[in-house]
């Protein structure tokens, strides 16, 4: 009825419309010429969250009777976009005049973020655009759409406000409704979609933030207008941004129960500096929890049970999957007596990180001690030659010549804004203590052995887009400086020998190897997660394949792997860290039964999540 009212348009703001029927689905409109409807159509497969496909009216169809009954596209909209060469020529009220030009055109009808609205509203959270009675901000972002034909344009984005305390809330419930694009596909800096003023929408109207608001994005139908324009046809037709066609549908309805299901997506703050959260499903999380439990697990009776803060690893692993480039150090010379003074841990877990960011097509690179570089470039080709890695990975040094010796490092010609590395990540590295010098923990000062790689992570500290990570199993490893108040009160010598270099994120393990081997596994698990790697690939492309799959798979550590790590280190005269036995020894615990139950056991987990995400895949289609 109030689609067929003759003077609804005159009566009603256009971008009201949404707000006065919210119970029915809506849909955004674009209407190519015939001979390009087939590329159109394979552009929003492509692109499923931006254009999610409802119907695909033949040339000259009017109607959709799927969505409408006694539609007529030419004039169901509030209003429209006519465009000439690609150029925007006029807005009108009805396409009723060019009857004739339509007889030739396709009308796609695709799922419009309106119809989400009423859902988050009564989820608890505030619709921002809505309480200001205004239309929804949207913006153009830097985000490339899959190409498909002549049809690329980057995606377009809808942003509304949401709580902090409530993230979780619109992940969820809109997450159910993939019709109306789905989950977000951005919380936090609008910088990182190439968003540089949220007071200046390219259409739509700007909309307030109220204290305590995350700038949350999800995928626009816009798109579809922006990727018709591209191909600068002779004459097009889309509706215009925020007047949309209403159909007779209801809106999807939302679970209550949505919180419950493992496949509910949960949101993490992986940074401050910019902004920027990160998504996983429940049963993702739960996966990692556990990995990160049993790497916790103490057979050196250390106390390091007192360092642990949960899900570091699964925000420092949520961070490294947007990462492209990750830079790793690792190098403990506890054996000061001996040449070389290195250990057995520290290495393998290094490798073993390196081996499944490579296969998830990161750059990989390593910072090594100038005086252990040629034997750790052996060890890496050795490590390559037994199938333990499956490319060597570029190693070099660091010497600090200069004030800004580490921020030319760190970024192209010392420039904060053109970083090299997205991620740095130690793993059993020798950490400076606030007294300037590096100690063991016997408490004897090692600083003659070691390069001052630290400055590195200090730097990164205040470049925006560079993140770090420490792994640890005492206290005195670079990274632990963010717990250095729990190494001074619970560890042996913490007061001496406590690093007080921080990262943002410090996994704690009992050794230090094992906590390498969890953010290969936790990286694996998230790569499965249909909801994480949706929400990395902002809602566009494809999902991996299974080739892809059995690649990460075969990335992953194993007590095949690790021992034969191991065999090489001995071989290069690398002893165990506790003992200073030349054997298959990490920190004085033998590589059978020890090392080899706990990456049995993360083997299980691994199975575990698989086959649950395998199910979850399966039943959802």
């Amino acid at each position: 009825y109030f689609r067929k009212c003759s003077d609804w348009k005159s009566l009603t703001p256009p971008l009201a419309v949404s707000n006065i029927l919210q119970n029915f689905l809506q849909c955004s409109n674009s209407l190519p010429k015939k001979d390009l409807a087939d590329d159109f159509e394979a552009f929003c497969h492509a692109n499923r969250s931006p254009l999610p496909l409802l119907y695909r009216s033949k040339p000259g169809e009017w109607g959709c009777p799927p969505l409408a009954a006694q539609a007529d596209i030419r004039d169901d909209c509030p209003q429209y976009c006519v465009f000439e060469k690609g150029v925007l020529v006029n807005k009108v009220d009805s396409l009723a005049p060019y009857t004739a030009q339509l007889q030739d055109m396709v009308t796609f009808y695709l799922g419009c973020s309106f119809s989400f609205e009423q859902a988050l509203e009564k989820a608890g959270v505030p619709v921002r655009n809505v309480e200001q009675g205004r239309n929804v901000s949207m913006f153009k972002t830097s985000v490339p759409c899959v190409k498909a034909g002549p049809f690329h344009c980057p995606m377009v984005v809808s942003m509304r406000s949401v709580p902090q305390i409530k993230l979780d809330a619109a992940a969820q419930c809109t997450h159910q409704i993939p019709l109306a694009h789905g989950g977000p596909v951005h919380i936090g800096h609008p910088a990182l979609l190439g968003i540089k003023d949220l007071s200046q929408p390219d259409y739509g109207d700007p909309v307030e933030l109220s204290a305590g608001d995350v700038p949350v994005f999800w995928a626009c139908g816009v798109t579809g207008a922006e990727a018709v324009q591209s191909t600068k046809p002779a004459l097009a037709f889309t509706h215009s941004p925020g007047c949309m066609f209403l159909t007779d549908r209801e809106e999807a309805t939302v679970s209550h129960q949505a919180s419950e299901s493992e496949e509910c997506p949960l949101t993490f703050c992986i940074s401050q500096n910019p902004l920027h959260y990160s998504v996983a499903s429940k049963m993702a999380v739960q996966r990692v929890r556990a990995i990160e439990e049993l790497i916790g697990e103490d057979p050196g009776q250390r106390g390091i049970q007192a360092l642990f803060v949960q899900d570091e690893l699964l925000k420092a692993c949520l961070s490294l999957s947007y990462s492209s480039s990750v830079l790793i150090t690792t190098g403990f010379p506890t054996h000061y007596m001996h040449n070389p003074p290195e250990e057995t841990d520290g290495p393998p877990g290094a490798i073993a990180m390196a081996a499944m960011l490579q296969a998830l097509n990161k750059h990989v690179v390593m910072v090594i001690d100038q005086r252990a570089l040629e034997m750790n470039q052996w060890i890496m080709q050795d490590a390559v030659d037994r199938g333990v890695i499956k490319s060597a990975v570029p190693m070099m040094s660091f010497d600090s010549s200069g004030p800004d010796s580490a921020l030319r490092f760190l970024c192209h010609d010392g420039d904060p804004s053109k970083p090299r590395y997205d991620h740095l990540v130690a793993i059993e590295r020798s950490g400076r203590a606030s007294d300037g010098n590096y100690y063991n923990m016997r408490g004897v000062n090692i600083k003659h052995l070691v390069d001052p790689i630290d400055d590195l992570f200090i730097t990164a500290s205040a470049v925006p887009g560079i993140t770090t990570t420490g792994i640890g199993d005492g206290g005195n490893e670079l990274g632990m400086g963010k717990l250095k108040k729990a190494v001074k009160a619970y560890m042996p010598n913490g007061s001496l020998i406590a690093c007080d270099v921080a990262a943002d994120f410090a996994i704690t393990a009992g050794v230090s190897n094992w906590g390498g081997y969890a953010v290969a596994c936790a990286l694996y698990i998230l790569n499965l997660c249909s909801i994480h790697r949706r929400y990395v690939q902002k809602g566009l492309g494809l999902l991996p394949t299974p080739e892809q799959h059995s690649l990460w798979a075969a990335s992953l550590p194993s007590v095949a792997k690790e021992e034969e790590m191991l065999h090489i280190l001995v071989k290069y005269g690398v002893r165990s860290g506790k003992t200073a036995n030349l054997g298959l020894e990490v920190d004085g615990l033998t590589f059978h039964p020890t090392h080899s139950d706990v990456i049995r056991k993360n083997d299980v987990n691994i199975i575990t999540a698989y086959m649950g995400f395998t199910i979850s895949c399966l039943s959802s289609h």
